[in-house]
C-alpha cells in the first residue's frame, strides 16, 4: 500500500515540476484510487489543481485495496475528514478503490453488462450501494485486443497461418500439429476444446471439475493451459493421467502455447462465475475457436448466442451457474460440430469477422473525455 500511496501523490506532485496540467487524469483500479482523493485535497491547498477532472476505471471489483484506517491515514497524510463511511472508511478499514469511486468525476468499467451487474448485491462486492448511487456517472466500455499481435494470418507461433477466407482448409493443420506436440492422438476431425486461463473458482473451474469425468466420455480432446489454485491444477493433472488420449494439462503459462491453442481449438470453454470483460473469448473469436461461455459480464457483450433457426450467433452461452447446464451446452455444441458442419463453419466465420479491436472502443472513450471536459 505504501508504494501506491507514494505513487499517487507523486503523480500529482510531479505535474507542477514538469509544467503539465492535464484536463483529465484517467485512473485504473485500487492502485490509483488515491489520486482522485489527493486531488480533492490538493484543490484546497493549491489553485493549480482546480478544474482537473478524474475518471476511475474498475477492471475487477473484487480487488479493492483494503488496509487499516490508521495506517492509511498515517502513510497518506490525509486529514481524518476522508476516513468516514461516506468516503474511504469501509467496515472499519480504509478502502482505496472506494476513495477513487467517491471522488472521481466519472466511473467506467470494462463492459456494459458488468456495469449493470456491479450495482447488484451478488456482483457488487459490498460496493453496490455506492455504485447504484453513482449510476448516472457509471459507463461500461468493452475492452479490446491488439489485432496486430493476435492475428492468425501473420502469427509466427502457429503451424499454419490462416484467415476468415481460408480457415476451412488450414485451421485443422494447426490442430494436428498441436496434437502431435502434446502427445494427443492425431485426428483433424476430433473436436478440440481449449482452455487458457487462471485456474481459479472465479473462472468456473468448480463447474468443470464437477462434470469432468462425464466430459471425458465424449468424443473430444481438452487442452488446458494455466496456473492457479492447487485443487484445479491437480484435477487437470489427474484427468490427463487417467485419459491421456483426451486431456492435455499444461500447468504453466506460455504466450506461444496459448496462441497455438487458440489457432488449433474448435471451441473455447470459459464458464466464469463473473467476468468483468474477459480477453480470452476475444482471442478465441479472432482465431476461429468458437466460445462456450456463461452469460455474465463482458461474455454477454462479446459472444452472441448461436440460434440454429435464424442461423445467427458467434458462440454458445448458458445462463445459470450450474455444471450440468454447462455440460448440456458443451454437448449441444458438439452436436453442431459433428452433425451440422456447415452451420459450425458459419459460426466460426461470423466470429472471425467480429471487430473487437481497440478501434471499436476508442470512439466511446473520446466521447467520454469530451463530455467530461466540456
Amino acid at each position: 500500500m505504501e508504494k501506491f500511496a507514494f505513487f499517487s501523490k507523486a503523480v500529482l506532485s510531479a505535474l507542477k515540476i514538469i509544467d503539465f496540467r492535464p484536463e483529465i487524469i484517467h485512473c485504473h483500479d485500487w492502485q490509483t484510487g488515491l489520486i482522485p482523493v489527493y486531488l480533492d485535497h490538493f484543490r484546497f491547498i493549491d489553485e493549480y489543481y482546480q478544474g482537473i477532472k478524474t475518471i476511475m476505471t474498475i477492471h475487477n471489483l473484487k480487488f479493492q485495496g483494503l488496509w487499516d484506517v490508521n495506517a492509511v491515514q498515517r502513510i497518506t497524510g490525509l486529514p481524518r475528514y476522508y476516513f468516514t463511511p461516506d468516503k474511504m472508511e469501509f467496515y472499519n478499514n480504509a478502502n482505496l478503490l472506494k476513495g477513487g469511486l467517491v471522488f472521481a468525476d466519472k466511473l467506467t468499467t470494462v463492459s456494459q453488462t458488468y456495469a449493470k451487474e456491479i450495482k447488484t448485491q451478488f456482483y457488487g462486492e459490498t460496493l453496490d450501494g455506492l455504485l447504484s448511487a453513482r449510476a448516472g456517472d457509471l459507463l461500461g466500455i468493452v475492452n479490446g485486443i491488439d489485432y496486430q499481435i493476435y492475428n492468425p494470418s501473420t502469427d509466427p507461433y502457429i503451424a499454419k497461418q490462416f484467415s476468415k477466407e481460408n480457415f476451412r482448409q488450414h485451421k485443422t493443420k494447426n490442430k494436428v500439429a498441436l496434437q502431435k506436440e502434446l502427445g494427443l492422438p492425431e485426428n483433424n476431425k476430433t473436436m478440440m476444446i481449449g482452455v487458457v486461463s487462471r485456474l481459479t473458482d472465479q473462472k468456473g473451474f468448480d463447474l468443470i471439475s464437477y462434470v469432468m469425468e462425464q466430459l471425458c466420455q465424449d468424443d473430444i480432446q481438452l487442452v488446458v493451459l494455466g496456473t492457479g489454485d492447487e485443487e484445479y491444477e491437480h484435477m487437470f493433472r489427474y484427468f490427463a493421467a487417467k485419459y491421456p488420449d483426451k486431456v492435455s494439462a499444461n500447468i504453466y503459462y506460455s504466450d506461444e502455447l496459448a496462441q497455438k491453442i487458440y489457432a488449433s481449438a474448435d471451441a473455447f470453454l470459459m464458464p466464469s462465475l463473473f467476468e468483468p470483460c474477459g480477453l480470452s473469448q476475444l482471442m478465441s473469436l479472432r482465431y476461429g475457436a468458437v466460445p462456450i461461455v456463461r452469460e455474465t459480464g463482458g461474455l454477454v457483450d462479446t459472444v452472441e448466442a448461436y440460434n440454429e433457426y435464424e442461423q445467427t450467433g458467434t458462440g454458445f452461452r448458458f445462463t445459470n451457474y450450474n455444471a450440468h447446464e454447462m455440460l448440456y451446452i458443451i454437448r449441444y455444441a458438439q452436436t453442431i460440430y459433428y452433425k451440422h458442419k456447415i452451420s459450425w463453419n458459419r459460426i466460426v466465420e461470423r466470429g472471425m469477422a467480429a471487430d473487437f479491436s481497440w478501434d471499436s472502443s476508442t470512439k466511446q472513450y473520446e466521447d467520454l473525455y469530451d463530455s467530461l471536459w466540456q
